[in-house]
């Protein structure tokens, strides 16, 4: 990745002509030629200047015989899409336009996506730039490790080096590079810590880049620990996991170590959103709210978070509407897309009545739109009431219909009987005992054998799909 500034023209003239480590296994050693290949992104932000860095990168590549891609993006209006942050949006645009290359230039040759490189020419400034900003900004141990020398197929070769000792190696080779002005203009985070922080911490110590490099390599492999640890824990904290849609459980991840919580945290919103870039603050603003017990925020990119019930569920603002995730009160009313309801309410059987079939009569005055289970079988107690977990059909879920006296069948096999639509299956609300529990009914269409009224039911539970009118 060439944007014809000092570092990246070195880091292409370096790739060229002497050895590197892009840890592929050879360690430090020349890159046979037709491996390389120049990629230029065009952010469309400073006019005849972004022109000019793109003819340069074109002719610095072709000087050495390398292939050059030119890519252009409009990253302001890719901002205007997002949080506004121009800078940020151009960095996630020239990454995934390295990756879709890298991809198409793999299918082209034949080899393995694993086998390319994406380089970088990060230096040991950038990373102790990059310490401050991620310190100014609010972060933990993984922003302060700062930039990692390998992240998935993204290396980055020169992060030993410092921008100085590049600029001494182009101008000893007679090569020229371009500079861009907004790199002088500390509007921009990056630039006011190159400009204004740097500068004052060389003057307690001219080796403050040194040092940092050290302690964010030492970060970086604590870092590295901490993230599988909390990896596990959040497998186990899960309760649910679906398109956009991440549930946990909150007590237990509030009797989970705070360094370890902040960690599942961060991984579970980043499994939804990626491109978010979560602070300290916000991650703190999550734990708040499951040590409260209750609440709900938004962080950035629109991830919603809210805590109710014992559970921390995580939503994308991509999510798709349709997912049903959350407690139906017993007695109470949960409100469904499209301006349908689900309600639920404890009724006592009728005396010197065959209950099973008083509950048969009344699923068919109700087109099935209506049932009545055993409130005790069903996990809810007749005096005080209770709660079931409303949600989406699960893959491989599987229930006892009723009617087929115990025997299991998938969810999907029977919501494929009823010859709906899949986008109409998305639709179906499902009740369980829990959000682990069996299935109770599947509103609208079959309730589980399992719950199902006897001759000795005295209470009954009335679960009832009614539309917005």
């Amino acid at each position: 990745m060439v944007s014809g500034g000092a570092d990246s023209t070195a880091l292409l003239v370096l790739a060229a002509t002497s050895s590197l480590d892009i840890d592929d296994g050879r360690g430090l050693a020349r890159i046979a030629r037709e491996r390389l290949h120049v990629l230029h992104v065009n952010h469309g932000l400073r006019g005849l200047d972004a022109e000019e860095d793109e003819e340069f990168v074109r002719d610095l590549s072709g000087r050495y015989g390398i292939p050059c891609t030119i890519r252009r993006i409009d990253a302001a209006e890719i901002a205007a899409r997002g949080d506004g942050n121009v800078e940020n949006a151009g960095r996630i645009a020239r990454y995934e336009e390295a990756s879709r290359l890298a991809n198409e230039l793999s299918a082209a040759l034949g080899t393995p996506r694993s086998a390319a490189r994406i380089l970088t020419a990060h230096t040991a400034d950038d990373r102790a730039e990059t310490f401050f900003m991620n310190a100014i900004r609010g972060t933990g141990a993984a922003g302060l490790s700062s930039i990692p020398r390998r992240r998935n197929r993204i290396v980055r070769p020169l992060l030993d080096r410092t921008h100085d000792e590049l600029c001494d190696l182009l101008r000893m080779r007679g090569i020229v590079w371009r500079e861009d002005a907004t790199n002088a203009d500390t509007r921009y985070l990056r630039a006011f810590v190159r400009h204004e922080v740097m500068p004052v911490a060389r003057e307690r110590n001219p080796r403050v880049v040194q040092s940092l490099a050290t302690t964010c390599d030492i970060l970086s492999d604590e870092d590295a620990y901490l993230t599988a640890v909390a990896s596990r824990a959040l497998r186990d904290l899960t309760r649910r996991r679906g398109d956009g849609l991440v549930v946990l459980d909150a007590a237990r991840l509030g009797a989970t170590e705070v360094a370890i919580a902040r960690r599942v945290v961060r991984e579970a919103v980043l499994s939804l959103c990626p491109e978010a870039r979560l602070e300290a603050r916000h991650v703190a603003g999550v734990l708040a709210a499951v040590a409260a017990g209750e609440g709900s925020l938004t962080v950035p990119l629109g991830v919603d978070v809210r805590v109710e019930h014992a559970l921390l569920s995580i939503r994308a603002r991509s999510a798709d509407p349709r997912v049903i995730a959350s407690w139906l009160e017993v007695p109470g009313r949960l409100e469904l897309p499209g301006g349908r309801g689900l309600e639920a309410r404890v009724l006592r059987a009728p005396r010197a009545t065959d209950v099973p079939a008083y509950a048969r009569s009344h699923a068919l005055e109700w087109s099935g739109e209506s049932v009545l289970l055993d409130a005790v079988a069903a996990g809810v107690d007749p005096a005080r009431g209770g709660r079931l977990w409303v949600d989406a059909p699960r893959a491989g879920e599987l229930l006892c219909p009723l009617g087929m006296h115990g025997q299991s069948k998938k969810l999907s096999d029977l919501l494929g009987e009823t010859h709906m639509s899949r986008a109409d299956r998305a639709l179906v609300p499902v009740v369980h005992a829990s959000p682990t529990g069996p299935v109770l009914w599947v509103a609208g269409v079959r309730a589980d054998e399992r719950a199902r009224c006897v001759p000795q039911t005295e209470w009954l539970l009335e679960l009832t799909l009614v539309s917005g009118a």
